[in-house]
Formats: C-alpha cells, sequence, structure tokens
C-alpha cells in the first residue's frame, strides 16, 4: 500500500515536471540523444519502483536509498517547473523579460543541495530544544525539575552507524536532567534491532533514572510473523532488553519521584492510537494511586492527549513522540499537521501541557530536512 502511495505521488512529483520541462526547455535542443537521454533517470527510477512493488518485504533494506535518491531527484524538479510557471506567468502579465530558466535552474540546484543534506547529514543533526512548563500544581522541591525526553529512536534504521548513537547519548548526558524518558518506538519492528545499541543506550544517565514506554512499531505490527505467539515472544524480548539496558518500562504503570518530602507520579501507558494503531493503553490502572500529585504521563501517541486525557484525567503534562513530524519541514510547515492537530512542540489547554518530540531516529527514509531529530530538555517551574 505503501509502495503504491509513492508510485502515485511519483507520477505527480517526477513524471508532471518532467513533460513540463521537456515542452519547454529539452525538445528545442538539436541533439536526439540528449533529449532521449533527459527522460532516463526517470524511467529507471519508476522501473525500480515496480521491483520494489513487486519484490515485497525483500528489498525493504534498500527502499530508504531508493526514496532518497528519488527526492533529490523529483522534488528540484518540481521546484523548477513551478517557478518557471509563475515566472512566465509573471513575465506576460507585467509585460516584462525575466530569465526564468536560469532563476529557475539556480532554485532547483539549491533545493537538490538543501534535499542532499537532509540524506546525508540532517538524519544526524542532533537538536537540543530547552522547554518549560509551568503548574502552580507543582511541589515547591521540584521546581527548576529537568526532564531530559527522547522518542522514536526506530534502532533498525541506524544498523552500523552505532557512532551516530554514541553521540547522541553523550549530547543528552551533558544536559545533566535529573530523569530521562523515551516515549516509544525504540525499533522498527523486531528486537533483534536492538543488541547492536544496547552497550551505548545503557550509558544514558540521570539522578533518578531512564524511564520507557512503548509504541506502535515496537509490538512488531509492521512484519509478517507466523503466529501470535512468535509476535508475543518478539515483544517479551523487547522489554526484556530495555531492561538490561537499565530502563524502567512503565506498561500501564507509575512511578513515584520524590526530592525531600515532596513527589511527583511519572505515569507510562502502552500505545494508545486512533485505527489503524494499536490501542493498549489502561489509563485508569496506571493512574491508581497517584490522587493528587502532579502527573507527568507519557503516551507515544499525541492523539491521546483530546481523546482521553484532556477529558478525562486531571494530569498536567503529557509527553509524546510519533509524529516525527513526517520528518519534512519547510520554513516551519509540515504535512504532519493535516494528520495531527498536535505534531510538534508545546501545546497548553487551560494550564495542562502536551509536549510532542519530533524524534530522534527515522522510518522508511533515511532522511531529515527541517524537522531534526531532537533532544528534548523540559524544565517544570511552579
Amino acid at each position: 500500500m505503501i509502495l503504491l502511495r509513492v508510485l502515485i505521488l511519483f507520477l505527480v512529483l517526477l513524471l508532471l515536471p518532467d513533460w513540463y520541462i521537456y515542452r519547454s526547455y529539452i525538445r528545442r535542443l538539436k541533439n536526439n540523444k540528449m533529449r532521449r537521454l533527459y527522460w532516463l533517470p526517470s524511467v529507471v527510477l519508476l522501473a525500480g519502483l515496480l521491483v520494489f512493488i513487486a519484490a515485497g518485504e525483500a528489498l525493504h533494506g534498500c527502499l530508504g536509498i531508493y526514496l532518497v535518491v528519488a527526492l533529490c531527484l523529483s522534488v528540484p524538479k518540481a521546484v523548477f517547473a513551478l517557478l518557471s510557471l509563475f515566472l512566465k506567468g509573471a513575465g506576460r502579465l507585467f509585460r516584462i523579460q525575466i530569465p526564468h530558466g536560469w532563476i529557475s535552474s539556480f532554485a532547483a540546484f539549491a533545493t537538490f543541495a538543501y534535499v542532499l543534506f537532509g540524506a546525508v547529514e540532517g538524519k544526524e543533526f542532533f537538536q537540543v530544544k530547552e522547554v518549560e512548563f509551568v503548574s502552580p500544581d507543582l511541589p515547591e522541591a521540584f521546581d527548576g525539575y529537568r526532564i531530559l525526553q527522547l522518542s522514536d529512536i526506530h534502532s533498525g534504521s541506524w544498523k552500523g552507524n552505532g557512532e551516530a548513537i554514541r553521540r547522541a547519548v553523550e549530547i543528552c548526558n551533558q544536559q545533566k536532567a535529573d530523569v530521562i524518558v523515551f516515549t516509544g518506538d525504540l525499533v522498527n519492528s523486531r528486537a533483534s534491532e536492538l543488541p547492536e545499541f544496547m552497550p551505548l543506550l545503557s550509558d544514558l544517565k540521570a539522578d533518578d533514572g531512564v524511564f520507557s514506554i512503548v509504541g506502535n512499531h515496537d509490538y512488531g505490527t509492521y512484519v509478517h510473523w507466523n503466529s501470535d505467539a512468535e509476535r508475543e515472544a518478539n515483544f517479551q524480548k523487547l522489554i526484556a532488553e530495555e531492561k538490561q539496558m537499565g530502563w524502567d518500562v512503565l506498561l500501564n504503570e507509575h512511578r513515584i519521584l520524590r526530592r525531600g518530602n515532596d513527589s511527583i507520579a511519572l505515569v507510562g501507558v502502552e500505545n494508545s492510537g486512533n485505527p489503524p494503531f494499536p490501542d493498549y493503553a489502561d489509563l485508569p490502572r496506571a493512574l491508581k494511586g497517584t490522587e493528587g500529585l502532579f502527573k507527568v504521563l507519557l503516551s507515544h501517541d499525541p492523539t491521546h492527549w483530546r481523546r482521553s486525557v484532556l477529558p478525562e484525567t486531571d494530569i498536567q503534562l503529557m509527553l509524546s513522540g510519533h509524529t516525527h513530524d513526517m520528518q519534512v519541514s519547510v520554513f516551519g510547515f509540515s504535512a504532519s499537521q493535516f494528520v495531527y492537530p498536535e505534531h510538534r512542540g508545546m501545546y497548553l489547554e487551560e494550564g495542562r501541557g502536551l509536549y510532542v518530540n519530533v524524534g530522534l531516529g527515522f522510518v522508511l527514509f533515511p532522511f531529515r530536512l527541517g524537522s531534526w531529530p531532537e533532544i528534548t530538555v523540559i524544565t517544570l517551574r511552579r
């Protein structure tokens, strides 16, 4: 299904600009061989996509590289075509001569360089986001308490690149947070993705420890299993691996964090998503025993906030991930906002907050642009 959607996207992003560029510029060339060669990259890309569709899961390991190459070719062409059309129209409207070909070419090359940066460096362009959450409900002893949030590591996507994870862990430890929380999607699908990175992730340190929850990918939903028992065994293995790293996995439960005579509750639920994403959260169970406490909820999917957390609880702050901000944001705009009303950053409603971390890792596309990999430090204030 995903590949069919990509095929449709190609028809719009690749072939339509190609058709326009060929009619407006390429067919003027006198060299017939050059005119025919113009179509070669697009033909190869489309043929490659058909191979991926036919091969199914067998070639998924190469799909990310293929998609990045396709983006590097198709997006600059789309920018060229749109800008060229606009400049031609402006020239005719104002009856002036505009060098539309040169200007559009410059914009296309700049776009190519930016997209290439996203593929080569963007996925490792780790950014520390410092935010504050203010609540009069916060106990005095926790004023200034620092929570470091990580989300969506997708360890299978980092295979063979432990150095990047090591640098991210080093940046995290430099923040001297009081507690570290991870809000789900540690793997793409299989627990076997994690052992390569366990020694590195075990080095995450905070005075009050490292706590984690699970996300939709952690259930192994996106690969074929021979039985439900095999899928469940994979899930339990992942939980065991997290515990081996020293992480405290919260599965519809909570922990009490203390400072002197004051305390707050750190609550963690399993994934609670809208279909087709799984919903295994049991929020009442997780909250039992936290009455009257300031609460920080870890819940992977931000849609949980409006569906259940705001209307049914008194939780002051929820931390989520999941959206990745679709890994692309241009001038602050991301298509993720059409899918998730709360897709990136802090959201406040009547003094209660939701923070959506756009993730440290990536899935499918080995690529980030604008929505850089994020390490969040949230300081609690009274």
